[in-house]
């Protein structure tokens, strides 16, 4: 299904485009699945975490934390995408009601003591259900391909461009994690070979919703020229994708990223690097908000002299 760009877009300033707007129903959807969370971590304070034969609250816990986030994210960047109005919808909703069945699903089954992907102790209507659930994660990798390939057509002018740059290498690395999620899919399991598990790095990769785009929201105003924070950005985006690729190769191999061999040093190496400019971003962003608040300030002073 392809997208075509609302032409209504081109008029706007740069900064006139605002994250979240319009997304309230996203913005409810990955609510929701913070406060799913919220409740069986009390849940299993109060009676622990696994439940006979196959059900585990934690899994649970960070499934919904993490789809939770996943959504927010969506909704956060979405506005940014230049999709026409149906387009816009259609993704929407889409997301909406997979994310609903997902949680339903992952915190139903668990709590009645069955996995929701690879049950050996299912019945026939929660084969279907997990066979359901399966190709509602294929229907949210679908509509991630989509809206990655939607970001890398956008054309100039582009509408708050550091944070369209770091969208790109977030979808990059999404599609990674996709790559691993469609993996275990196929195998029916989350581990490969003796120790590896495609779960760290479907996890992981998601998080570049957050974690390179964060930064590049944070550089954004700063008042710095625009190559350096580009460089910026540029840099941490490819530290974090470097680092998933040697998570993805240790993976492969069938062996734990948590051992010291080339593959995690060097991912840790690279995670070190991202981490910096990370936190560049975020001492350029504070330097940047304190000659506002001084101004503030010198301002109330002179109105009350």
């Amino acid at each position: 299904m392809s997208m075509k760009v609302d032409s209504n877009y081109m008029t706007f300033s740069e900064r006139s485009i605002k994250l979240f707007k319009g997304e309230k129903a996203l913005v409810i959807t990955g609510i929701m699945g913070f406060i799913l969370a919220f409740f069986i971590k009390i849940v299993i304070f109060a009676r622990g975490p696994i439940v006979l034969p196959e059900g585990s609250l934690e899994d649970v816990f960070s499934f919904n934390a993490a789809i939770g986030c996943f959504i927010l994210s969506i909704a956060a960047i979405l506005p940014l995408a230049r999709l026409s109005n149906r387009k816009r919808k259609f993704v929407r909703w889409s997301f909406v009601i997979a994310s609903l069945y997902s949680y339903s699903i992952e915190t139903i089954q668990n709590v009645r003591g069955l996995n929701p992907r690879f049950s050996q102790s299912a019945a026939v209507g929660d084969q279907i259900a997990g066979l359901v659930f399966a190709l509602v994660s294929l229907t949210i990798v679908i509509l991630g391909l989509m809206l990655m390939i939607q970001f890398f057509r956008i054309k100039t002018p582009f509408e708050r461009p550091l944070l369209l740059l770091g969208t790109r290498y977030a979808f990059l690395s999404v599609l990674l994690a996709n790559a691993a999620g469609v993996s275990m899919i196929t195998l029916q399991d989350r581990y490969i070979g003796d120790s590896g598990n495609f779960i760290l790095l479907h996890g992981i990769g998601f998080h570049a919703l957050q974690t390179l785009i964060i930064p590049a929201w944070l550089v954004e105003k700063a008042q710095v020229h625009e190559k350096n924070k580009k460089r910026l950005v540029h840099y941490g985006s490819l530290a974090w994708m470097i680092s998933i690729l040697f998570i993805g190769f240790q993976t492969a191999l069938g062996r734990t990223v948590f051992e010291l061999s080339i593959f995690p040093i060097l991912t840790a190496i690279f995670l070190l690097i991202w981490l910096g400019t990370a936190l560049a971003a975020g001492i350029l962003h504070i330097r940047n908000k304190w000659p506002m608040i001084n101004l503030k300030q010198d301002t109330q002073k002179k109105a009350e002299g």
